[in-house]
């Protein structure tokens, strides 16, 4: 495995590293891209309502859903997780509750939110952040990732473990080892690659970093590559495959160097930046067709779902549209 550091000294070679992209995937990178945003119905702004942290968007049977968290208060620490559906990725109907909280005193009793999905082996597979404390300030999240199974995307769910499937570390010096949250899935050579947020102790939330966890089965185990991040920063998880690649899309929390990017990895773990974005999506749930096909052929989704913001309103679901320049 290259040295990340050698993987993050070779950022400022974005022309180069875009061809590098176009000869090794089947869907080049553009140099630029630009990301906009417009509203949505159904789950968009509502009055003492919080919706926000919305997974990855799948389509079944021409109907699209999405998954996200739902609570009254700002905070995801403080929710459970709710499900939409869509026939254009516009106009969204809210179906009701996916997964409420976990047994009062567990590790995901006071809040389950942040969920993702997979689909595989002719299952919806529902990835979710579990917190076993209350929000209440100061607050310091002691969050970890959970799994639940379903025959249909519109449930019933039920838990693979009474466990999370991936926690933070146990070794202080780690990156992720004061939490962990906001799961990916991609499927890449026969395995299931999570790809998930981690904090260290001590760090504040600007200081998230990407790691990743690689199983041989949905259900996992899922072990992580390393102990050191696949990508140095960023406070959002938006991954998806690139041809016979991954590509992930960088926010503001991050390194300079690396900041409102695209970055690539051919072996899905070192990760160079190949494309600047302008307008970056914030905690996007995108629409990827081939994220679960392992096809080689992915690229650059289209459009998404975002969390909105605006005054003294509650976070709610937005939508986001990407133009190549």
């Amino acid at each position: 495995m290259k040295l990340l550091s050698a993987a993050i000294a070779s950022v400022t070679l974005v022309g180069a590293l875009a061809l590098q992209a176009c000869s090794t995937t089947d869907v080049a990178l553009p140099q630029k891209v630009t990301v906009t945003h417009s509203a949505l119905t159904g789950i968009g702004v509502e009055a003492g309502v919080m919706r926000r942290d919305p997974s990855d968007v799948i389509k079944v049977d021409n109907i699209y859903y999405v998954w996200y968290s739902k609570g009254k208060i700002s905070t995801g620490y403080d929710a459970t997780v709710w499900y939409a559906t869509s026939p254009d990725g516009h106009n969204w109907v809210e179906q009701g509750e996916a997964l409420a909280k976990g047994k009062k005193g567990s590790w995901e009793g006071e809040s389950v939110f942040t969920p993702n999905i997979l689909v595989a082996e002719g299952k919806y597979w529902l990835f979710y952040t579990g917190t076993s404390k209350p929000y209440k300030r100061p607050f310091s999240p002691d969050s970890k990732i959970g799994l639940a199974v379903s025959d249909s995307p519109y449930g019933p769910w039920e838990r693979v473990s009474n466990q999370p499937i991936l926690k933070n570390s146990d070794t202080k010096s780690d990156f992720d080892s004061h939490l962990i949250d906001d799961a990916s899935l991609l499927v890449k050579d026969g395995k299931y690659w999570l790809y998930y947020k981690g904090r260290q102790l001590g760090k504040s939330p600007k200081e998230t970093q990407m790691g990743l966890a690689i199983a041989d089965k949905p259900q996992g185990p899922y072990v992580k590559v390393s102990n050191t991040p696949v990508i140095p920063g960023n406070h959002e998880v938006f991954v998806w495959p690139q041809g016979n690649g991954v590509a992930a899309m960088i926010g503001d929390r991050a390194p300079a160097n690396i900041q409102h990017s695209i970055m690539f990895a051919e072996d899905g773990i070192n990760f160079t930046r190949v494309s600047d974005v302008i307008g970056y999506p914030w905690a996007a749930g995108g629409y990827r067709p081939e994220a679960f096909t392992d096809s080689n052929k992915g690229g650059l989704p289209q459009w998404g779902v975002e969390i909105g913001k605006a005054k003294k309103q509650l976070p709610f679901i937005h939508r986001f549209d990407i133009i190549q320049n």
